[in-house]
């Protein structure tokens, strides 16, 4: 590596460790003073800080992936292990909240206003990261500065249909990963999880971005040329709640009908089985 590119990547690195250490410090706080009656106004506290959290490192990672690509993607693992071990019950995706409002977890005012706040919190990252690059701190940032910010859309040579379904597909077996590993020790399920997630950036990453994340993908896609707001919805929107729909209706409705179905007849066989020998 170039000495050069390692003034970049660790550029990065302080950078998403204070994105981190300021994110962690504002929950802390926000802990100590919304108490009492105010308890539940933390939740959306906690959801806005983690969301802001979780985009603008992500941000970060998408911009080091133009001049290092290997180790954004290990970076990738990384910070999503220590969101996972930070986000205090906050998800950072409208996805997820919708799922915890299907499976009866949440209330329709409570998964509205959380769907808020994660969306209002992407768009004040995403300005926010556009601060912080102006201030130049390497050679990538300052580059992307004079730029004006721009992007592209990896959807710009890309079919909708083919599109949806790699967002549908990435959302579907992150959302299926989660759920298997429930029964799993914290400790060890976030690596799990976060290795899926990483495997999925890759895999998806040069047709979508693999984001899977409708609030993340307002922040970090949306605003790039080469694509419009419609096929951007349906993309980034429709198919990851199409994604977790998929995953729900497999996984809470078709294989428990089935195993339901296989035990009742199990159990109907060894009734008649201990019926002959009495």
């Amino acid at each position: 590596m170039k000495s050069a590119e390692m003034a970049v990547v660790a550029v990065s690195l302080c950078v998403l460790v204070g994105i981190v250490f300021v994110c962690e410090i504002a929950r802390r706080a926000t802990l100590n003073l919304l108490t009492g009656k105010r308890r539940d106004c933390g939740i959306y506290a906690a959801e806005i800080i983690s969301t802001i959290q979780l985009c603008a490192c992500s941000h970060e990672l998408k911009l080091l992936s133009e001049d290092a690509p290997e180790i954004a993607l290990s970076f990738t693992y990384v910070i999503t292990v220590v969101h996972a071990l930070t986000f205090r019950g906050a998800t950072g995706n409208p996805t997820a909240t919708l799922e915890r409002y299907w499976c009866d977890s949440l209330g329709g005012a409570c998964a509205l206003r959380r769907t808020a706040c994660q969306f209002a919190a992407a768009v004040a990252a995403g300005l926010a990261m556009r601060r912080a690059w102006a201030l130049g701190f390497s050679d990538l940032h300052a580059r992307h500065e004079r730029s004006g910010f721009a992007c592209a859309s990896p959807l710009a040579n890309v079919h909708l249909l083919e599109a949806v379904a790699v967002e549908l597909a990435c959302a579907f077996v992150v959302h299926a990963v989660v759920t298997f590993t429930r029964g799993v020790e914290e400790k060890y399920r976030v690596h799990a999880v976060a290795a899926v997630i990483t495997t999925v950036v890759y895999a998806g990453g040069s047709t979508t971005g693999a984001v899977f994340n409708p609030a993340l993908a307002l922040s970090a896609q949306f605003p790039c040329s080469g694509s419009t707001f419609a096929k951007n919805s349906l993309v980034y929107w429709l198919g990851p709640v199409l994604g977790v729909a998929c995953s729900l209706l497999l996984f809470n409705k078709v294989i428990l009908a089935f195993t339901a179905k296989s035990t009742t007849h199990k159990d109907q066989n060894l009734h008649a089985v201990q019926k002959k020998r009495n």
